[in-house]
């Protein structure tokens, strides 16, 4: 018996010493990961980081091996961390893809084995790292127009942030330019539920993705009910105005917009909308008082000066179309019409400069005014304002 009771004991022992064997394999890979992170942005210590993130792999691949600590949080923890940090430093996909598996798997686990969330840390700033990793990624696949790629890169973002703002408008946006339709609308209602500060762009991007859809109604009522939450972002409410007018509302949206001129006719902002609104039906009589009354209002209001100056240089540029498309037996009509056209060209000139003056840098100002100078004949300006568009490429 005492035979048998001395093998158990050997045997435990042996045990025992195999758990501190590789408890200190867990100790020594998050000692070394912890002096990498203190290593790794310093240029001097560039070969000191590397040795020890080596390190930490080697001890933790021991660790996660042996049956004693394979499934303790900690070393799953650990484990996800390290191997986040080497998938960082790799930038080679065939490298980096298999080494951010291992550490996204090890972090799921570690969230599913810290019920005392006592790694929760370590882990929150392992998956940072693969934020960032997939942040650079998607940013990359998108500039380069891989959208459904942007996408998935950007999905992990979101499903690893729910809430943060900034994922959930990368993946939308993505997914739109990837066409896919729902997962944007999924992702743009999302934040329409939020305090983000692109939400108005969020309602009009929603608009756009109805319409592609074919779904006009939602469209029309997805952008008014920005326009009703947002009433002083301009974008938004021009658009809700084309909306309706491309859908034949042009008499609705016209009331709406002069019953609010009429309870507040000091609101520049409102003559501007009625100019949009009256311009798009065609009259551009009206539309050209609506906004001769918002720049009464503000001299400097760039976005009426630009608009009434091309409502006041399209008819000037039809009559000089006319003009130059009549036979050549017509010598008196097309005299006429030149002269008409000049003085059509005339009364727009110092509204596009003062366009130009107000925006130097507006493609539209510019272009506009260069129209006007060769309705003119005045090539010298022409040139001189065409160099100036060039320059803003």
């Amino acid at each position: 018996m005492k035979i048998k009771i001395l093998m158990i004991g050997l045997v435990s022992l042996v045990s025992v010493s195999s758990v501190f064997a590789q408890k200190g394999e867990l100790t020594n890979a998050q000692e070394q990961y912890n002096k990498y992170m203190g290593l790794y942005k310093q240029k001097n210590f560039a070969v000191m980081a590397t040795t020890a993130i080596t390190d930490a792999k080697t001890s933790i691949d021991k660790a996660a091996a042996n049956d004693k600590t394979a499934t303790l949080p900690l070393t799953y923890a650990v484990k996800g961390a390290i191997y986040a940090a080497l998938a960082y430093r790799d930038t080679v996909p065939s490298t980096q893809t298999p080494l951010f598996a291992t550490a996204e798997e090890a972090l799921t686990k570690a969230k599913a084995a810290d019920t005392k969330a006592e790694n929760k840390k370590l882990i929150d700033d392992a998956y940072q790292t693969l934020i960032v990793i997939k942040y650079n990624l998607g940013v990359k696949q998108y500039q380069g127009g891989k959208y459904e790629a942007a996408y998935n890169s950007f999905d992990f973002f979101r499903s690893v942030r729910p809430d943060d703002t900034s994922a959930i408008y990368l993946t939308g946006l993505s997914a739109t330019n990837a066409k896919m339709y729902d997962e944007a609308i999924k992702n743009y209602k999302k934040l329409l539920t939020t305090n983000y500060s692109k939400n108005p762009t969020v309602y009009s991007d929603l608009s756009y993705i109805y319409l592609s859809k074919k779904d006009t109604a939602t469209a029309i009522k997805i952008v008014e009910e920005g326009a009703l939450k947002f009433p002083n972002d301009g974008a938004l409410s021009k658009r809700e105005i084309e909306l309706n007018l491309q859908t034949g509302k042009a008499k609705e949206v016209i009331a709406k917009i002069e019953k609010a001129v009429a309870a507040d006719p000091k609101n520049k902002t409102l003559y501007y909308y009625a100019g949009l609104a009256y311009n798009s039906a065609g009259n551009l009589a009206k539309a050209e008082e609506s906004y001769r009354k918002a720049i009464e209002i503000d001299p400097n209001y760039f976005e009426a000066t630009l608009n009434l100056g091309y409502v006041l240089l399209s008819p000037a540029i039809t009559l000089n179309n006319a003009a130059n498309k009549l036979p050549a037996n017509k010598q008196k009509e097309y005299d006429e019409t030149m002269k008409k056209a000049s003085a059509a060209f005339d009364l727009a000139k110092p509204v596009l400069l003062k366009a130009v003056e107000l925006r130097p840098t507006s493609y539209d100002a510019l272009y506009n005014l260069k129209n006007c100078y060769l309705g003119k004949k005045d090539f010298v300006n022409a040139t001189a304002t065409q160099k100036k568009i060039d320059a803003l490429k």
